[in-house]
């Protein structure tokens, strides 16, 4: 038998070992240190993310998961962050801005990139976080044999899942968001979307009312959004071609659900299909954000690298995704041409999916309001608000310090 110190000290590392905190390791052997890196890109998405990594000369360690937000913390709250994080959206990277915990990545990092891809926090020093992927939101897919007619969809057209590894109920935050850009507009938006408008006012009250009464159509089919995974069914090819459904209101990534259906999905804008009626007066986007947690000279090198135009282009070649670098080539074909030309279309303003520049207590407190409208569809929507809006009183003024979540037509 080993003794009692020895066992102990083993199961001490087997713990840690489990709950991840091997992420900020070295390489071993004689290998030099390796840059940690930690991700939302997993399965056949990490598999390409990290070709792209392969082809930048760093030794790097990758962890990707769907809970990014929350096993970041738990590494941050360890003292043991990765030295780059990548997370969906900067409303966590303005708390760890004003906890001092990120370093700069070099005078005019995010210089190439405008409004929204490049939200500023007053207060805050700039330069802490860069975009790396973009995806166009206000959109609903369909199959190229069954177009919609340019019209509000009834519920039952619909398909809806709530459920995800992370955080279950965004799905249905798109809709909110989608709907009060459409309805308020972007400037009313983006002072919702950063604090500066309450939950309470008329207008979000409005958009939450028209999808609380779409829900309320069919409160039983409602009910089983909640039951769904928003991809679909494991190894089936998501929502769109196997759940029964003809629309779905999802962004640009929804196309890796849809396995080797892809090429039979299309898409529109999704404003003539929402219960709010037809006008476009925005569209919603999102991306994901990568700030240095480490200090080391490797790790900011490979950043920069991860963001020249000829990683990105590899990136959009192996993987599909999209770059918010308008310098980046538009991806080749059909569906990903109509994607580029609405993410760099100046026209029609940009506004970045609003719970991803929330506070975490905020954005958790909105997917919650989320989940029980489904839940009760019939049921005061007033009430739902009243208690989002006592959660965002709470938090502190460094929260609300974002600006430029929206662009400006040109």
């Amino acid at each position: 038998m080993m003794p009692p110190a020895r066992a102990l000290l083993l199961v001490l590392c087997l713990a840690l070992a489990a709950a991840g905190c091997g992420l900020a390791a070295p390489g071993g052997g004689d290998e030099q240190p390796k840059v940690t890196i930690l991700g939302p890109w997993t399965d056949d998405q990490e598999t390409r993310f990290k070709a792209v990594l392969d082809t930048l000369g760093t030794p790097y360690t990758y962890q990707g998961t769907a809970a990014t937000r929350e096993v970041l913390l738990a590494a941050v709250q360890a003292g043991n962050p990765p030295d780059i994080a990548i997370l969906p959206g900067v409303g966590d990277l303005v708390e760890y801005a004003a906890e001092r915990r990120l370093r700069p990545l070099g005078k005019g990092a995010g210089a190439k990139y405008g409004r929204p891809w490049q939200p500023e926090a007053k207060g805050i020093e700039a330069d802490l976080w860069v975009p790396l992927k973009a995806d166009l939101k206000s959109i609903a897919w369909y199959r190229k044999d069954r177009p919609p007619a340019s019209a509000p969809a009834p519920l039952t057209s619909w398909c809806i899942g709530m459920g995800d590894d992370g955080a279950s109920g965004w799905p249905g935050s798109d809709w909110i968001e989608d709907l009060i850009l459409q309805t308020a507009g972007p400037v009313l938006y983006e002072r919702w979307a950063t604090g500066d408008l309450d939950w309470t006012d008329p207008r979000v009250v409005h958009a939450w009312t028209l999808w609380a009464g779409l829900l309320a159509q069919d409160p039983a089919a409602a009910r089983r959004a909640l039951l769904r995974d928003h991809r679909g069914p494991p190894g089936g090819s998501g929502l769109l071609f196997g759940g029964g459904c003809a629309l779905e209101h999802q962004g640009s990534f929804a196309r890796f659900f849809y396995g080797h259906d892809r090429d039979r999905a299309a898409f529109t804008d999704s404003a003539p299909l929402l219960p709010s009626g037809p006008r476009l007066k925005g569209r919603e986007v999102s991306a994901d954000f990568a700030a240095l947690f480490g200090s080391s000279a490797e790790a900011r090198e490979l950043l920069t690298r991860l963001t020249s135009r000829r990683a990105q282009e590899e990136w959009g070649r192996r993987a599909g995704v999209f770059s918010p670098d308008s310098g980046v080539p538009a991806r080749k074909g059909m569906v990903e041409k109509a994607i580029s030309g609405r993410l760099t279309d100046q026209r029609v303003p940009l506004c970045l999916d609003a719970s991803d520049v929330m506070p975490a207590a905020v954005r958790d407190a909105f997917y919650e309001a989320v989940l029980l409208t489904i839940a009760h569809p019939g049921a005061p929507v007033r009430d739902r608000l009243d208690d989002v809006q006592r959660v965002q009183e709470a938090q502190p003024d460094h929260t609300r310090r974002l600006t430029g979540v929206c662009s400006r037509p040109q």
